[in-house]
């Protein structure tokens, strides 16, 4: 079942609580957009929902009211736990997401006594575990720290009414989808299930509609689509000046505030040095980073403090920053649903933006695919960089290094000494003979054995014996025994 764009109205045209009015009131909210105009009344009907909507639309608003308003004649002021059991609960693939999430469930709710939480990796476990304990109607987490809490017994899914995949095409995600399966095996049968995301590919609808019941499905814009308010550009810069061309591009279209994406960590962390060496404002946001760095990275640029922001596709979705006047796509992702999602960060709630983007030869391809997507055409200009100003780097480089210095020579010890070992017997044994035998600088010494006319009986059959046994070779005397 598949429901048609309609036309934005007042809120009070949904009849909600006087409570929750007042909270959207207090946002400066006056007229819902398409998707929360076609979103709230069906999910207050109690029917599962299939909802596609560009980016920076409202998608959060869309389900959070709705559920908000159900949960309230359940709503109470207890003090005891037993009394706020999970009834709505919300997977979302990233941390940012989740507390954004969070964030607009405690602004809506406000004026009531539902209470809300916000579980996610890359905290300290111990510090989330006292709000779950307390009480809590409105759960907002990512499955694989849920899953934590699950196994310690911190908190119970058995009165779960209300359950909400945001950005589902990622949850559904086969990285996701064990983790995602194990949730729901705990989850009650009779419940309602709502699935949002700017991008849906058949595979994920297919998929998707296994977990819900006859769903509504609502698109207020052709699939997978961009906004009309974001201009996009590409630029057609070698792999070689690319570094080069961003800096320039920075400079040149005086960009005040954006979000640069890449594709690596490892690229973030070296894209970053390689602006602030080029005196440019930026900081870099990626999943190797504990979460209060990302956290303080966020609000510092959010309130203007970090000019640019070199960011992985943790930022890609669901991060609102209002105002935000461009998005500059460094590497093209290689999954063409992931650019919409990144310069949905741009243009949002009726704003104007830019999206502009550095394609090398071989990312010709992912360019293919993307305008294949979207359905739109991507302007490819040149890009003129100025003949002095820019250091050159090249493709490869992570970071300008001070050449070694010259290191002098070393003088080279020609004698080194013997390993270390334990003295055996045979040692002291050597130098007991070594005592004995004395070199000495008589000629003597140096000539052929002769046997010798004055020796005794005895001494002669001893040297006869010794010529024997030694073939009658002649040996220095040092070897002969002498009484």
């Amino acid at each position: 079942m598949t429901q048609t764009a309609a036309a934005p109205t007042d809120f009070s045209v949904f009849n909600l609580d006087e409570r929750l009015q007042r909270a959207i009131n207090d946002s400066g909210y006056t007229v819902p957009t398409p998707i929360q105009a076609q979103a709230i009344p069906v999910v207050l009907t109690g029917q599962d929902v299939m909802g596609s909507a560009q980016t920076g639309t409202g998608k959060t608003a869309s389900f959070t009211l709705p559920i908000l308003q159900k949960l309230l004649p359940l709503a109470s002021s207890s003090t005891s736990p037993a009394r706020h059991p999970v009834r709505a609960l919300v997977l979302c693939p990233t941390r940012e997401l989740a507390v954004q999430v969070a964030d607009n469930a405690v602004k809506y709710a406000k004026h009531s006594p539902i209470r809300t939480a916000v579980v996610f990796g890359g905290m300290d476990f111990k510090s989330q575990t006292p709000a779950l304990r307390a009480g809590v109607e409105f759960l907002v987490a990512t499955p694989g720290r849920l899953l934590d809490h699950l196994e310690q017994g911190n908190v119970s899914l058995a009165q779960v009414q209300y359950l909400v995949l945001d950005e589902a095409d990622r949850m559904l995600d086969m990285g996701f989808l064990p983790d995602l399966q194990r949730i729901l095996n705990l989850l009650p049968k009779s419940r309602q299930t709502l699935l949002f995301s700017a991008t849906f590919s058949p595979e994920i609808r297919k998929l998707a509609q296994s977990y819900q019941n006859n769903p509504v499905t609502i698109e207020t814009a052709q699939r997978n689509a961009t906004s009309n308010n974001v201009t996009q550009t590409a630029y057609q810069v070698t792999a070689d000046d690319k570094r080069r061309s961003l800096v320039h591009l920075i400079r040149s279209e005086n960009v005040e505030q954006a979000i640069i994406f890449v594709n690596k960590k490892l690229e973030a962390r070296s894209l970053t040095r390689f602006l602030q060496q080029e005196k440019v404002d930026a900081r870099a946001l990626h999943g190797d980073q504990t979460q209060n760095e990302r956290l303080a990275t966020l609000e510092d640029f959010k309130k203007g403090q970090v000019k640019i922001m070199v960011a992985t596709d943790v930022a890609a979705r669901g991060l609102d920053i209002s105002d935000m006047p461009c998005v500059i796509n460094y590497d093209l992702p290689f999954s063409a649903e992931d650019y919409v999602h990144r310069i949905g960060r741009t243009g949002r709630a009726g704003a104007t933006g830019r999206a502009m983007a550095l394609v090398t030869e071989r990312d010709n391809k992912l360019l293919e695919a993307i305008i294949k997507l979207i359905k739109k055409p991507i302007e490819i200009c040149p890009l003129e960089l100025p003949t002095v100003g820019l250091r050159r780097t090249t493709s490869t480089e992570h970071s300008e290094r001070p050449p070694r210095p010259e290191r002098s020579e070393r003088p080279r010890h020609t004698e080194r000494a013997a390993p270390h070992r334990a003295r055996t017997e045979n040692d002291f044994e050597m130098d007991r003979l070594r005592s004995k035998i004395r070199l000495s600088n008589d000629a003597f010494f140096d000539k052929p054995y002769t046997p010798s006319t004055n020796t005794t009986t005895a001494d002669s059959s001893e040297a006869s014996l010794l010529d024997k046994k030694l073939e009658k070779k002649t040996v220095p005397a040092l070897f002969v025994r002498k009484k």
